[in-house]
């Protein structure tokens, strides 16, 4: 809930007047780092600090001169877009040494700069806490030489650091999520994709080596992403004898006819004894006729004793013991390349933001911090508390203690590993448990991509709990028409990556049919419901509760899954589908800029959908760059859009050459899409010309991201348990009967964590008129949008300021991590 007025408090009070600012970038680049550092250098202007560049991460600290060049706001124009890092990173071994950190001291002090924004892993965030601890005595040391001023010490007195952890390998401990991270599961995914398409016409095995040499977190969610039959990474090991293993779930796959296996090895892996892993022993086993197997390998992916697990090796097992003609790729470098993901620039844009108000707010006593993200809320901790735990996994790995280094990698891990393991490995139908409850799945409202990773979730947590899963076709109209069937485990194999939905959907919601839905719960003994949609979804699941008081058929456990793009049902922060329709928006953007590449100045009015929420189109804007959008939940007027044409027309008599603005499709009837680009075109005459574009139904087709397939898989998971839990509580005297608001629930992402609310409860945080919720989080970040497109604003920071500590053992209620 928003704060009284008296309580926020608001960045305009924390002057950077007289302060200098660098950013850097070390280590290995990451897509989304450039987003960065535009947030750092535009929000430092913004607060009337100078902002300078150092070029080549460390190595042009240590060198100097030209390295270090002062920034200014259009320096960083058209940079959003472009991956890996426009100021260069380097690696350095002289900054490593005491008389190269000694030189950098004497540039940064000739230039007054003893604020440092440092984006880079966890060698580069170390080596800036060793540099901000030896300050003191390296001015002194520079004093001693003659090469600074004594009064300098007194100047420069203190050195602040302030950490983003840039890093495709998600490898940094105190964080859900790097930057870079969700660009480089983009170009995993945007592979195993194509191989799945071409795989369709041969019978092959693959095995695809993915990035991260210690951290499997690539391979793993990538394996989550495409529903990959086998998984190496470093955290586990696979035991001895997995071979076996292997081979035989590869053939069993094959047997029941499916087209597709996937493998993912981590590059470096080794074996649990700690060798290379050159052959192995394994049953021959040729049966089945299944079209494809694609084996995904993470560079360190190591058996139990600490063996490297090779793609070669894989692949000659495969060969030998199954004869399946198999392929190897490894994909190297192009995880590291092309345009950042949408999450990974809202990311890095609100990590610099913060990273600049961190630096502001510093004093000499504070210690060096890294910007992170929690769940949902982006969190400051304690640098060197992070980095060491992060040197505690490795250690663990060391050491052979592998469940406590997955415990460490923290709880977005975990609960990755927990949720693979869960959908990808089917016990024996001896080994189930047997429940004797019917569980029903469907799909209401508009579709959403990731639905049907959801549903795939849903049915094979549900038989491995021991329930009997059936689909509903078409949603509440196909429900109460009785298209319903049992759907089994193979039933949804490959469904992670398909857009749509599979199973059908349809924005009828229940209420005049509730008797014939009654009754066919009734033929079809339906235990328990799980609904997947939005916000006809929701109302649907009011209309089954309310329903209750005269169907008992209806007194089941019943949830929701939030999942459209709009992200407008209550009780949620988040949405299946909304992460890809705004990668669908932040890429057609990026190509309606780039048209315009060459030619005179031009302002793009674009038209996005979301009903009456303003999601797409704020979130999407920040992401894109935009310099304006509007939206149904702040209202404007003629003068505002007089404000901003002037605005524009101020900018364009400058470098910038395009500019972009977004329009809620129902922001306001009167200043349509058609108005705003007439107008524009009008006032904006002479100086730039303007073209607009409606965005339209492409924001809802499209394979999903790999944010909401695996988004739509954990959170799916995680109702199926409260599912069956809800069963063994209500189930007296041979049936279910479920009649309180708590057994009527949405499960959906608050801050930081997972958190199943009864419906009933979240009428009043509704607006059923506008079909949008009272508060939403994200109006916070529609400042951040302004700010860094040189408008004057106001930003409340009352969620910020407080440095947090790295929480090492969490509660399992609180395991739910909205990053991948």
């Amino acid at each position: 809930m928003a704060q009284p007025e008296s309580k926020k408090i608001f960045f305009e009070n924390l002057s950077g007047a007289g302060k200098a600012i660098a950013v850097l970038t070390s280590g290995g680049d990451a897509q989304g780092m450039n987003a960065a550092v535009r947030a750092v250098v535009r929000m430092g202007l913004y607060v009337g600090a100078k902002v300078y560049f150092i070029h080549e991460g460390y190595q042009g600290m240590v060198d100097g001169g030209e390295n270090i060049v002062e920034a200014s706001w259009e320096s960083v124009s058209s940079m959003l877009q472009v991956g890996g890092t426009v100021i260069g990173s380097a690696r350095c071994k002289e900054f490593r040494s005491h008389e190269g950190r000694l030189k950098a001291a004497h540039n940064l002090v000739q230039q007054g700069i003893t604020n440092l924004c440092v984006i880079g892993g966890d060698g580069s965030l170390t080596g800036a806490n060793l540099f901000r601890e030896e300050w003191s005595g390296l001015l002194t040391e520079l004093v001693e030489q003659g090469l600074i001023e004594a009064d300098a010490v007194q100047k420069y007195s203190a050195l602040h650091i302030v950490g983003m952890v840039g890093s495709i390998d998600n490898d940094f401990c105190g964080t859900d999520m790097t930057i870079g991270t969700d660009s480089a599961l983009h170009r995993i995914i945007e592979v195993v994709d194509a191989i799945m398409t071409t795989a369709q016409s041969h019978q092959r095995t693959f095995v695809l080596e993915v990035m991260g040499r210690h951290c499997g977190y690539l391979a793993l969610v990538s394996a989550l992403a495409c529903g990959a039959d086998w998984v190496l990474i470093p955290e586990m090991p696979p035991e001895d004898g997995w071979e076996d293993k292997m081979c035989e779930k590869l053939s069993a796959t094959r047997s029941r006819g499916t087209r597709l296996n996937i493998i993912i090895v981590a590059e470096g892996a080794i074996d649990r004894h700690g060798k290379p892993i050159t052959s192995g022993i394994v049953k021959d086993n040729r049966a089945g006729m299944k079209r494809l197997n694609i084996i995904i390998v993470a560079e360190g992916a190591i058996d139990r004793s600490n063996r490297p697990i090779t793609t070669d090796y894989i692949k000659d097992l495969v060969v030998k013991c199954l004869g399946f003609d198999t392929r190897v790729t490894i994909l190297g470098h192009v995880q590291r390349g092309g345009t950042p993901s949408a999450f990974d620039r809202i990311l890095a844009s609100r990590m610099g933001v913060e990273a600049v108000l961190a630096l502001l707010e510093t004093t000499a006593n504070t210690p060096a911090c890294v910007v992170s993200l929690c769940g949902n809320q982006s969190v400051r901790l304690p640098l060197m508390e992070c980095v060491q735990m992060t040197q505690e996994v490795q250690r663990a790995m060391d050491g052979k203690r592998f469940e406590e280094a997955v415990r460490l990698r923290g709880r977005s891990f975990e609960n990755n590993l927990r949720t693979y393991k869960l959908l990808a490995h089917r016990k024996p139908e001896s080994e189930l448990p047997v429940s004797n409850f019917n569980v029903a799945v469907l799909n209401v409202g508009a579709p959403a991509a990731g639905m049907n990773a959801a549903v795939r979730s849903a049915v094979r947590v549900g038989i491995s709990e021991g329930h009997k899963m059936f689909a509903v076709n078409d949603g509440f109209e196909g429900f109460y028409k009785g298209q319903i069937k049992e759907i089994k485990w193979a039933d949804v194999g490959g469904w992670t990556g398909q857009g749509g939905t599979l199973l059908g959907t349809k924005r009828t919601l229940p209420g005049k049919h509730v008797d014939k839905i009654a009754e066919q719960m009734r033929m079809h003994n339906i235990n328990a419901l799980l609904i997947i949609g939005g916000f006809e979804a929701f109302e649907s699941l009011l209309q089954l509760y309310e329903a209750r008081a005269t169907h008992e058929d209806f007194c089941i456990p019943m949830c929701m899954l939030p999942a459209t793009i709009s992200n407008n049902v209550p009780g949620t922060d988040l949405s299946i589908g909304a992460d890809t329709a705004l990668n669908a928006i932040v890429e057609t953007c990026d190509r309606i800029k780039q048209s315009a590449s060459g030619t005179k100045r031009r302002v793009f009015i674009i038209e996005t959908m979301g009903g009456y929420c303003g999601y797409l189109a704020s979130v999407g804007g920040l992401a894109a760059g935009a310099d304006a959008a509007y939206i149904y939940e702040e209202p404007f007027d003629i003068r505002d859009l007089q404000a901003n044409v002037e605005h524009l027309t101020e900018k364009m008599k400058t470098s910038i050459q395009r500019g972009l603005v977004l329009r809620n499709e129902n922001c306001n009837d009167n200043y349509t899409t058609d108005f705003i680009y007439q107008l524009y075109s009008e006032e904006g005459r002479g100086v730039f010309d303007s073209r607009k574009n409606v965005l339209g139904h492409m924001q809802q087709g499209g394979a999903p991201s790999p944010f909401d397939r695996n988004f739509g898989t954990k959170i799916t998971a995680k109702a199926m348990q409260w599912v069956s839990k809800k069963l063994v509580e209500t189930y007296r005297q041979g049936r279910v009967f479920a009649n309180t608001e708590d057994s009527c629930c949405l499960l959906g992402m608050r801050r930081r964590a997972l958190v199943f609310q009864p419906v009933v409860q979240l009428k009043d945080e509704t607006d059923f008129v506008h079909r949008i919720p009272k508060e939403q989080w994200w109006l916070k970040l529609r400042p951040l949008m302004k700010i860094l497109a040189k408008y004057k604003t106001s930003y409340d920071v009352s969620d910020s300021g407080q440095l947090m500590h790295v929480v090492r053992n969490r509660p399992k209620d609180s395991d739910a991590s909205v990053a991948m």
